[in-house]
């Protein structure tokens, strides 16, 4: 588990950064913006983008931490060896929603908008590059739900 820790960490240090990062661009938007007359053309880009990242690493992490929200009305009301087989179950079907849409439909998306080529428009930043968070969210997920059946 001594990697498991090491992932938490480098992945929360990575959401603070980008969080960090979104505050400052934000922060420049409203200078630049109502003290200098002339917001800049790349804020709003550029924190869309950051949300994104946000969001889908976050929840990579989240996963990570069994801190996601469940509904939990039928475990509670079973035996010690139904959670467990619930448990994997959901655990299981975790894994399987994170490969086909997260990993397989992510790196088709990065793909397609790289053989075209796709730059955003402030930018001009390659959309794959945005885009390759989502299979590399999937990536981690699968992992997290990995060390957790093991444990189960």
């Amino acid at each position: 588990m001594e990697l498991r820790k090491k992932v938490d960490k480098i992945l929360g240090s990575t959401l603070t950064i980008i969080m960090g990062l979104m505050v400052i661009n934000v922060l420049w938007q409203v200078f630049s913006r109502f003290v200098l007359g002339a917001p800049s053309s790349f804020t709003d880009e550029l924190s869309r983008y950051l949300m994104i990242w946000v969001g889908i690493l976050g929840a990579a992490y989240v996963s990570g931490r069994n801190m996601h929200v469940a509904i939990d009305v039928v475990p509670l009301k079973t035996g010690p060896a139904t959670q467990k087989k619930l448990r994997i179950l959901v655990f299981a079907l975790v894994i399987l929603f994170a490969f086909a849409a997260m990993v397989i439909g992510g790196l088709r998306l990065v793909y397609i908008s790289f053989l075209l080529g796709q730059t955003s428009p402030a930018l001009q930043i390659p959309l794959a590059f945005v885009y390759a968070v989502i299979p590399l969210s999937g990536i981690l997920i699968i992992y997290y739900k990995i060390t957790d059946l093991l444990r189960a």
